[in-house]
């Protein structure tokens, strides 16, 4: 396998010690990879992910492009550490736990991770099912997920729920970068593009729905599609929160006999059924705890 499409490779260079790849000990004094990461960064905020090269670091950082590859095999590892690079954004301002109500920190959440990508729009367009994470990913990734623990969900419902809240994310964010790109290459903004098809409108009319949606103002104060969304995302997992607190089985079963019991609205939890089984249990207790030799 080549260096470049190692992800073992990948993983050593993300899960480095950063105090030594900041050091500027290497192949080329002054040259590190986190300079390198750096640069990579502010070439792709300023032109896109597809402006991105080797080439163009190298230029940046007044170096060749062959002294970067002894510090990194290519540019999807480059990728890969950039994105790395800029979640430590987030995670650094995380805090520890979730501090109010489940709802408000998924959706405190999910607006950082906009706000993110609002940075770093080329960040939307690079995340999939095969980009290694590194140490400030699995934290970001570890903090989601306490986000819906202990409120009622199965792990898979939790590990679910995360990934229907940052794939919203990363969608809305996607669309937002492409209008950019697109305004960027042509010189022609969306409102402009759209305008100008009046070709296109005059068909519009043998569609009833779509004529009678326009008509009455659908289009004039459109829904900010983020809000929309993540509220309705939120609707969502609140349902499925409420629906886990309706079928939840408050029975418990006795310790000693095995009888079901139902669960103490107040006070501590009931170990025993009756009586006679909690004096039961503490006989078989006293039966068999070793006595300490005696003299």
């Amino acid at each position: 396998m080549a260096a470049e499409e190692d992800p073992d490779r990948t993983v050593e260079l993300l899960w480095r010690e950063r105090g030594d790849a900041a050091s500027g000990q290497g192949p080329r004094p002054g040259l590190s990879l986190d300079a390198i990461v750096r640069a990579a960064v502010e070439i792709a905020d300023a032109d896109g992910i597809e402006a991105l090269s080797m080439r163009r670091v190298g230029e940046r950082l007044g170096f060749t492009s062959m002294s970067l590859y002894r510090h990194v095999p290519g540019k999807a590892q480059l990728v890969d550490l950039m994105c790395d690079a800029v979640l430590g954004d987030v995670t650094a301002g995380t805090p520890a736990g979730v501090p109010h109500g489940w709802r408000e920190a998924v959706e405190g959440w999910a607006r950082s991770d906009w706000a993110l990508c609002r940075r770093h729009p080329w960040l939307a367009g690079v995340r999939g099912t095969r980009h290694v994470p590194g140490p400030n990913s699995v934290a970001h990734f570890e903090y989601a997920l306490s986000t819906v623990a202990d409120i009622g969900l199965r792990p898979a419902e939790m590990v679910a729920v995360v990934g229907l809240v940052g794939r919203f994310v990363n969608s809305e964010a996607a669309g937002v970068a492409e209008i950019a790109r697109v305004e960027r290459h042509t010189g022609i903004s969306e409102t402009e593009w759209w305008g100008a098809r009046d070709s296109l409108y005059e068909r519009l009319h043998r569609y009833p729905t779509l004529t009678r949606v326009w008509e009455t103002g659908g289009y004039d104060e459109p829904e900010d599609s983020f809000e929309f969304g993540l509220r309705r995302v939120l609707d969502g997992i609140e349902a499925l929160v409420r629906e886990r607190d309706e079928n939840r089985d408050e029975s418990v079963p006795c310790a000693m006999c095995g009888t079901i019991m139902e669960r103490a609205e107040t006070g501590r939890p009931r170990a025993y059924c009756s009586r006679a089984c909690q004096q039961r249990a503490y006989r078989r207790r006293h039966r068999s705890t070793p006595r300490p030799p005696g003299p």
